[in-house]
């Protein structure tokens, strides 16, 4: 049985995370999808991690093989801890894989046993972002089209709140 993870902040998931998520899930046995604290962003997250994850939960609850979880060490400690040997990444730009590759050079360094597999993002999902999605719903436009409907009252009510 092959066990990938889907690691990253998720504040919030939007569609282009759904789309990775999904995709994975097809491709492997099961997926594991971790809400992970960035040590870059401590302290600025909008969303709790408790948030994050419940929002993962909802929005993968129709997907069998996903499973969601939340971390605030490191990804190859975690992926070791938990038996996974494949980190699935998306790609929106090459911009993207300029970091992503840097972090799978060094996770492999960490746990000679992980594989990173990247996922390109499809074509109407390369400008999606969570910053966007943060920034838009704050000023009440309709993010409807950039997270899943199962989180879009959650997300609303969170970014209105202020």
């Amino acid at each position: 049985m092959t066990r990938a993870i889907c690691p990253g902040s998720f504040d919030p998931v939007t569609n282009g995370h759904l789309d990775i998520i999904e995709r994975a899930a097809a491709l492997f046995d099961e997926v594991v999808v971790v809400a992970m604290t960035n040590f870059a962003k401590q302290g600025k997250y909008t969303f709790s991690a408790e948030e994050r994850t419940e929002l993962l939960k909802k929005a993968t609850a129709n997907i069998p093989n996903v499973t969601v979880d939340s971390y605030d060490g490191l990804l190859a400690e975690y992926c070791r801890d938990h038996d996974i040997n494949v980190v699935v990444k998306g790609l929106r730009a090459l911009s993207d894989f300029d970091s992503e590759f840097q972090q799978a050079l060094s996770n492999r360094h960490l746990n000679p046993e992980l594989e990173t597999v990247f996922i390109t993002t499809r074509a109407e999902n390369m400008f999606l972002s969570s910053s966007l999605v943060r920034q838009l719903g704050a000023f009440g436009a309709d993010i409807s089209e950039f997270v899943p409907a199962s989180v879009l009252d959650d997300i609303e009510k969170h970014l209105r709140k202020d």
